[in-house]
């Protein structure tokens, strides 16, 4: 890849931390982020038929949801695309190790993905959104090549959770774009997918306080009914 090329995707993302590589490799990421975020997921689609033809997953990272995506949907062909080359590298390994046939590594950035229009049948972008500069052409590009009818599957940590001092010590992001679970929803519709009430949720899970649930699991100090949401997750679809 040429210089220009690497400039290019160089000022679309804010790269991520030492450690937060390292998190993104770890059990914890794998089964209390990732595999939650995709319970509580494919829990709001509801009676969605379980098989999407082209399943596109928009910051792949080290590939760990890859094989989940296939046992839960059973796409002919799975896209992982990331703006990181040793992500992508690490992704096609660990889809080796567990026999996927079926995946092709795309290198883009979020904002400028060179898939075809209307090629995607479901996305997934999984605590992606909040290392991209470009959001609203990011969401753009998602509209453009997700198939008339075809799904989003959105899951990511809101501003609250990112401008925490837990997350500002150990991982990096561009904090001037981070926002809140409703400035995420109105982007979502604003672009023009539709988001039903009953495809929508705000998990508050340990990880995401700053506190890690200390006080509640330690202490018994319930969190407050009236907070700011550390996290969304939700089913966009595109208008058929």
């Amino acid at each position: 890849m040429n210089n220009n090329m690497e400039n290019v995707l160089a000022e679309a993302y804010v790269p991520e931390s030492a450690f937060g590589k390292w998190f993104l490799r770890s059990g914890t990421w794998t089964n209390y982020v990732l595999e939650v975020a995709l319970e509580d997921l494919t829990r709001m689609l509801g009676d969605e038929p379980f098989h999407h033809a082209v399943i596109a997953d928009v910051g792949c990272g080290y590939g760990r949801s890859l094989a989940k995506l296939n046992q839960r949907f059973h796409p002919d062909k799975l896209i992982a695309m990331d703006i990181d080359q040793e992500m992508l590298d690490a992704a096609q390994h660990e889809a080796s190790l567990n026999q996927l046939s079926n995946v092709e590594y795309v290198r883009c950035s979020s904002s400028k993905i060179p898939l075809e229009d209307n090629s995607v049948d479901m996305l997934l972008c999984h605590q992606t959104f909040h290392h991209l500069i470009y959001q609203e052409a990011a969401i753009a590009e998602f509209l453009r090549i997700l198939k008339p009818g075809g799904v989003l599957l959105f899951a990511e940590s809101t501003k609250r959770y990112i401008h925490s001092w837990i997350i500002r010590l150990l991982f990096r992001h561009p904090m001037s774009v981070q926002k809140t679970a409703e400035e995420y929803l109105a982007l979502i519709k604003n672009a023009g997918f539709t988001v039903a009430p009953e495809q929508l949720s705000y998990p508050y899970l340990w990880w995401s306080r700053e506190d890690l649930a200390i006080g509640e699991n330690w202490f018994g100090i319930k969190p407050p009914k009236e907070r700011e949401e550390t996290l969304i997750n939700l089913i966009a679809q595109k208008p058929l």
